[in-house]
């Protein structure tokens, strides 16, 4: 905790030396490296912005209180530097603008080097560094306070540890191994946190519609109240920063740098793929109540309750596929399951893993893995994995990149570090921790924005790997999803973890056809959660979050009944941290399925088209346009075409 202290004021006196050097240069004396990269270095590889992430990850995963709350101290301390010396520092811009209308002129620039000039003095403008003085230092003190308040937010989700207790006859359709795991209280009750694995297992798999809903009401209101009030200032305060920026609203400002470039635009084309998917999402719905369980029932009105949803959808899989999640989990053992996704990843990106013994670090679970070329002469990077549940824990999957991938000036690379951190399903004295699909899925994500970030070695670090157009980042991930879509590369992948054999051919079929079985539902659930974030973000500084969500299940997902006892926004760290830019997900969603299906007809283990795709994206980070590396890899303007194939949003067999 001392150590952190010291060491934040420490390289925030260093970084202050670096902006006063910056703004003391003689305009005739300015080039790109002294102002341009300079600054690029300080807000993305100098001591202090290493630290802070470094910092963050301490109060993500540090299991000792002291340390998370130190951390979260510092974080706001560098973060308040930021915005006064840096984004909103007058003298600064003006330092950058004279080089930009000056010397940089005269200067051989780079597509990248002139990109990163383009792109800062649109981020400088758009931060109100052209307003009076006395109006900007309004708009720094707002940033400041939304800085602090998306803090508390976010860390109010992380912090949560709402349990649900129940009785062993109310845990009926779970397997006797997990039931035994879990802690119990003095009374005999058996107790259930809310984290990602639990709350699946059960919402799946439990008989007892009463422990659903519990668990579904608990999980519903993580960080309620506390977050609620939290959210209406967020809102009220992101509004007015909108404004006297000169925008009509936070979602303009938030999106104005994007793909999308309009909240009309993100909204035209949420609608448009939610019109494709509703007729698909209905028929699905029908097809889960054909046969109620027993402990299922509709309302009088004829909805489905949402803590039954998952039931009947897992009912439903084994009804009509023969698809038992938990007996496909044990197709997944951990280790098993990464070293072959490793072998993927290595065919296809030419690339390979050494796992490195690593002591002393913050839980004797965290592993830490090494990329290299294929050749083993580079380094590409580290990447420490911390994949199972812990009290205190971020509670989702994420990325975290602490160090970003660097060309530097003589050809040689400065490697990434990553972290990947998830909430996946523990060993038990029985069995090694075995994954269930959606681990399996997510693991590959979280691990394709870990490679983005190691591949993307760009000349100036606020462009490298990962540090993309909000509405592109998901992509790269998104697609490496698609793999698991594929025979052979379940074959490959599975291996039952007494005998070792792979998933057998007929459950592979079932399997593949669970792609499609409810892919109207997704797209209709991910645009309602698209148009949450960004109603919320529409002009207007008063808004309630539960009346807006309430309107948008009613009018989106009508044949659904959430229940009264829902505040799923509070637990939503998403408005945070994206903003109005949820849309995103779908977005680049739909541009993955385009580039895939182009590397599907060379073969997803073809190490050559794997090298072209490193190469003209993964490897460019942010430094072209996303709209431009697109039209670069695919030969052409991106279509919908695949997207709307894949899922059956065509009308074909579903």
């Amino acid at each position: 905790s001392e150590e952190i202290k010291e060491q934040t004021d420490r390289y925030l006196a260093e970084a202050k030396e670096a902006i006063d050097a910056i703004i003391a240069i003689p305009a005739d004396k300015r080039t790109f490296n002294n102002t341009a990269r300079a600054l690029s270095d300080l807000g993305s590889r100098s001591n202090i912005a290493i630290k802070e992430g470094m910092f963050e990850m301490v109060e993500y995963l540090y299991p000792e209180k002291e340390m998370r709350d130190t951390a979260h101290e510092v974080i706001q301390k560098i973060q308040e530097f930021f915005v006064d010396n840096v984004s909103n520092n007058k003298k600064i811009y003006e330092a950058f603008k004279s080089y930009v209308e000056g010397n940089a002129k005269a200067e051989q620039l780079s597509d990248e080097q002139q990109y990163y000039l383009d792109e800062s003095m649109k981020s400088f403008k758009r931060a109100g560094l052209d307003l009076p003085d006395g109006q900007l230092e309004e708009v720094k003190e707002l940033k400041k306070k939304l800085q602090k308040l998306t803090q508390e937010f976010d860390r109010n989700i992380a912090a949560d540890q709402s349990t649900i207790a129940v009785m062993r006859d109310e845990l009926k359709g779970l397997e006797n191994e997990f039931i035994e795991q879990l802690k119990k209280t003095d009374d005999g009750l058996y107790v259930l946190g809310v984290d990602y694995p639990t709350v699946l297992r059960v919402m799946d798999n439990c008989e007892v519609e009463s422990t659903r809903k519990k668990m579904y009401e608990t999980f519903a209101n993580r960080a309620y109240p506390v977050n609620e009030a939290l959210l209406k200032q967020i809102i009220a305060l992101r509004d007015e920063l909108a404004r006297k920026l000169g925008f009509t609203s936070y979602a303009a400002l938030n999106i104005d740098n994007q793909m999308a470039q309009t909240p009309e635009r993100a909204e035209q084309f949420i609608l448009g793929l939610r019109e494709r998917a509703r007729a698909k999402g209905d028929k699905e719905l029908d097809s889960f109540i054909e046969e109620l369980p027993e402990s299922v029932q509709l309302t009088d009105d004829g909805k489905i309750q949402a803590w039954d949803l998952p039931f009947l959808k897992n009912q439903y899989k084994k009804r009509t596929f023969a698809v038992d999640e938990e007996k496909i989990a044990e197709y997944f053992p951990m280790q098993q399951t990464v070293d072959a996704l490793f072998d993927i990843y290595r065919q296809f990106l030419g690339i390979q893993f050494k796992e490195v013994p690593i002591k002393g670090m913050w839980h004797d679970e965290v592993r830490l893995v090494e990329v290299w070329s294929k050749d083993g002469k580079q380094r590409y990077g580290y990447i420490f994995l911390d994949l199972y549940p812990r009290p205190n824990k971020y509670s989702h999957a994420a990325h975290a990149g602490l160090v970003p991938a660097l060309t530097l000036v003589d050809g040689s690379r400065l490697p990434a570090v990553s972290v990947v951190m998830a909430n996946f399903t523990k060993p038990t004295k029985d069995s090694p921790a075995l994954l269930r699909r959606d681990e399996v899925q997510t693991f590959f994500h979280e691990f394709g924005h870990a490679l983005h970030a190691q591949l993307g070695a760009t000349d100036l670090p606020s462009f490298s790997g990962t540090r993309v157009k909000t509405d592109f980042v998901e992509l790269p991930s998104q697609m490496l999803e698609e793999w698991l879509w594929d025979k052979e590369i379940l074959k490959k992948v599975s291996g039952h973890y007494k005998t070792g054999a792979p998933l057998p051919d007929e459950l592979i079929e079932n399997i593949l056809a669970l792609k499609r079985y409810d892919s109207g539902l997704c797209v209709v659930r991910q645009s309602m959660l698209a148009c949450y974030a960004l109603d919320l973000y529409k002009p207007g500084a008063k808004k309630d979050p539960y009346q807006i969500q309430y309107a948008l299940q009613q009018s989106i997902m009508p044949r659904v009944y959430y229940g009264p006892n829902n505040h799923h926004f509070a637990a939503f760290g998403h408005l945070t941290g994206y903003g109005a830019k949820y849309y995103g997900y779908l977005w680049s969603k739909v541009f993955a399925l385009d580039i895939f299906d182009q590397i599907k007809q060379k073969g997803l283990l073809n190490g050559e088209i794997g090298k072209r795709y490193v190469t003209e994206i993964i490897g460019k980070g942010g430094s072209i346009d996303p709209n431009q590396l697109l039209k670069n890899f695919l030969g052409r303007e991106p279509r919908q075409d695949a997207f709307i194939r894949d899922l059956g949003l065509d009308g074909s067999s579903s």
